[in-house]
């Protein structure tokens, strides 16, 4: 079974590992995080060294079809959210 890392395992692990208080990493997690939804919402793009890339972009409104229904609809534009692995990460991820 594959676990997966929320953060409040993530402050959890930072407890443990640099030995802060359980507060204090909630509350390190929760502004490093909050730091990082700001500048995307900002439009800017938010680069982690040896982790990736993560960039806001825009799509343009397009035509789409409802499956269900095989209706013609127009899909709203929007922004979406890319991720980017670094090469470290991905080195990393194959066992290279």
């Amino acid at each position: 079974m594959v676990d997966t890392l929320t953060k409040a395992k993530l402050a959890e692990l930072l407890h443990n590992r640099v030995g802060v208080t359980k507060k204090e990493a909630g509350d390190l997690v929760d502004e490093v995080f909050g730091l990082m939804r700001d500048c995307l919402i900002d439009g800017e793009k938010v680069k982690i060294s040896g982790f990736g890339n993560f960039v806001v972009r825009d799509k343009a409104a397009r035509r789409g079809r409802n499956p269900q229904t095989s209706e013609e609809i127009i899909i709203a534009r929007r922004r979406v959210l890319t991720f980017r692995p670094s090469q470290v990460l991905r080195t990393a991820l194959n066992d290279e």
